[in-house]
């Protein structure tokens, strides 16, 4: 059976070793870039030290400090509307499994018990984006496809567009 953790402090390089991953295989660029490694791992190992943090990671142990798997999700608050009077919203994001310990049932572990944390703190609506590779898993867990249209915008540091 697979054990999971909640994530500490200490585990934050490997879980953004674990990201650094999940992109790679995802063909991101940039993932050797330390600018943001260093950030990722700044802002987890801040959040995995609050007593109520907005971040939770869950992780499964691969031994000697390493991590074999990883779930990360993240509490939003926003305004609150038809099928969501909370306004509470989680993301899952981050699921990730090191090559050698993938077919094992450690993301959906990890998984479990993120979905626990966040029914824990009153979330009820979850979303994520999931890989093709992944989908299945999600589908098995309840999560289907919504027909919201994803759109997205980068902006300048300091410009905004009229």
């Amino acid at each position: 059976m697979t054990q999971v953790r909640a994530a500490s402090p200490d585990d934050a390089g490997e879980i953004v070793r674990l990201r650094a991953l999940m992109h790679h295989s995802m063909g991101s660029d940039g993932i050797a870039e330390q600018e943001w490694r260093d950030a990722a791992a700044r802002m987890l190992r801040r959040e995995l030290a609050e007593p109520e943090p907005r971040i939770m990671v869950f992780v499964v142990d691969a031994g000697d400090a390493a991590l074999a798997a990883c779930a990360t999700g993240t509490i939003q608050q926003r305004l609150p509307a038809p099928g969501n009077p909370s306004g509470l919203v989680g993301y899952v994001s981050n699921v990730c499994t090191d090559v050698p310990y993938r077919r094992r049932g450690h993301a959906r572990a990890c998984m479990l018990a993120l979905m626990d944390w966040f029914a824990g703190r009153g979330v009820d609506r979850l979303d994520l984006r999931a890989s093709a590779e992944a989908e299945p898993m999600y589908t098995a867990l309840g999560f289907t496809r919504t027909t919201d249209p994803s759109m997205r915008m980068r902006l300048t540091t300091g410009t905004a567009r009229r």
